[in-house]
């Protein structure tokens, strides 16, 4: 079955950087689709970005754009979130996600505070 490990979070102060992996078993990752959401305390659960099955296409959301790079390591089966000039506004729960999947792993903590 489907399980996702997201790991990397922390309390970083503003304009920091941090570096999100997600580990994943149970299926072929090679083939699928991959995504980052994120969800802040009291909102819902909102999509961060989306990465093609080879890498050859990304995509984010707006609030993220220009700060954030999503990339993949096929021959490690793990998904990566790359987060620079982080902003107070993206403090949330961070979660990978593949969209065939009802399954949400247990995500990571980012806190962006000084």
């Amino acid at each position: 079955q489907v399980q996702l490990v997201e790991s990397g979070g922390g309390l970083v102060q503003p304009g920091g950087s941090l570096r999100l992996s997600c580990a994943a078993s149970g299926f072929t990752f090679s083939s699928s689709v991959m995504m980052w959401y994120r969800q802040a305390a009291g909102k819902e659960r909102e999509w961060v970005a989306v990465i093609y099955s080879d890498g050859t296409y990304t995509n984010y959301a707006d609030s993220v754009k220009g700060r954030f790079t999503i990339s993949r390591d096929n021959a490690k089966n793990t998904v990566y979130l790359q987060m620079n000039s982080l902003k107070p506004e993206d403090t949330a729960v961070y979660f990978c996600k593949k969209p065939t999947s009802d399954y949400w792993g247990q995500g990571t903590q980012v806190t962006v505070s000084s």
